[in-house]
């Protein structure tokens, strides 16, 4: 079960608050009272983090609604405190759609904070000497409320337009280099400048600050994963679903008993399955809900089967199924042919298929 917090669905998405948010709440509840700080203090830092939040939510929000104005539907939109994941049904070949759509998150942090900057004013602070400073920052007023936030929207821009793979800087890059390259080559080079971005702030923060070794970890691992998804694409262009389906597989109905379900499993390779019901799909079986409840043989069919899913038709692109099947707990997906179930797709499958694939055109 994900430790994410859903916030509920806007504009078709599925909104979650990433875990590393009540992470930093309960850190900054922490410090403050084993500083000694007033509840006053603290109560202001945890109103300031809610506030970093709806910054990052108006972030992504500016990223979400350029990419439906070129068509693009995001499904689900994860929020973390330095920004977002989101997760869309297809990606864009054009790398003018993907420059603009990219822009318009840092951009909305920027009208935030030209906002902020004549509301405080910030121009007041520009004269203070340092003792003003500390008096006036540890004010607990609206004004260094705003003023606090109009830094941590700066630091959001200027943060997320770092060259480097999974920031908003590390895809303005590719787009940018994506005029004159191919998608392919302009995600090799923009992955290779992110990595070496990672490797010096690796390097920093062995000698100064242990924060930069997190920093670097994430975008090594965003730089390698969005690198092997641009060349996973690639390689299913021109595939569909029926290419890489499974055709034989095993359906059960609601009314079948546990008994039948293991020994299905015992004699076979599948793991996860289809219910029919008079020839139309009413529910998949997964295999962890078969194995939590194995001890059970009276159990039917339809105690465990679980009614909500997505399925995929035959016709449908390879590689945007690839996309989806990315972000899903379940990546299992019965798939039909005028409205009639003829096979199912998972991720393993589809990832066995990439393989073969690779091996052939190398």
């Amino acid at each position: 079960m994900s430790a994410n917090l859903k916030l509920g669905k806007y504009y078709g998405t599925e909104v979650q608050l990433h875990w590393t948010f009540f992470l930093l709440m309960v850190w900054v509840v922490l410090s403050e009272v084993l500083s000694g700080a007033s509840v006053d203090r603290v109560l202001f830092n945890l109103q300031f983090v809610l506030a970093v939040m709806i910054c990052v939510l108006l972030h992504e929000v500016g990223h979400l609604l350029t990419a439906k104005k070129f068509g693009i539907k995001t499904t689900k939109m994860v929020l973390l405190p330095v920004g977002g994941i989101s997760t869309v049904e297809k990606t864009t070949k054009s790398p003018k759609e993907e420059f603009l759509i990219t822009l318009a998150g840092p951009l909305v942090n920027i009208i935030i904070a030209i906002i902020l900057f004549f509301a405080i004013p910030v121009s007041d602070y520009i004269s203070y000497d340092l003792g003003q400073y500390f008096t006036a920052l540890n004010d607990f007023s609206v004004r260094t409320f705003l003023f606090f936030l109009f830094i941590v929207n700066v630091a959001l821009a200027v943060f997320n337009m770092i060259p480097a793979f999974p920031l908003d800087g590390g895809r303005v890059l590719r787009a940018v280099l994506d005029i004159k390259l191919s998608r392919v080559k302009a995600t090799r080079v923009a992955t290779t400048i992110s990595q070496v971005i990672a490797i010096a702030l690796l390097l920093l923060g062995l000698l100064f600050n242990p924060i930069l070794l997190f920093l670097s970890l994430f975008l090594l691992i965003g730089s390698f994963s969005e690198n092997r998804l641009v060349q996973h694409i690639d390689l299913l262009k021109g595939y569909t679903v029926k290419d890489a389906m499974l055709k034989n597989i095993t359906v059960f109905d609601p009314e079948d008993t546990m008994e039948e379900i293991i020994r299905v499993i015992i004699r076979g390779s599948e793991t996860n399955f289809v219910v029919l019901k008079d020839k139309k799909i009413v529910g998949l079986l997964y295999h962890k809900d078969i194995m939590r409840n194995s001890d059970n043989r009276s159990l039917r069919v339809r105690d465990l089967m679980t009614t909500t899913f997505k399925t995929m038709e035959t016709k449908e692109k390879l590689k945007d199924a690839y996309v989806l099947m990315q972000d899903e707990i379940h990546p299992f997906f019965p798939v039909t042919e005028m409205d009639e179930l003829v096979g199912a797709i998972d991720f393993d499958n589809l990832y066995e298929f990439l393989l073969i694939e690779d091996r052939l055109k190398n």
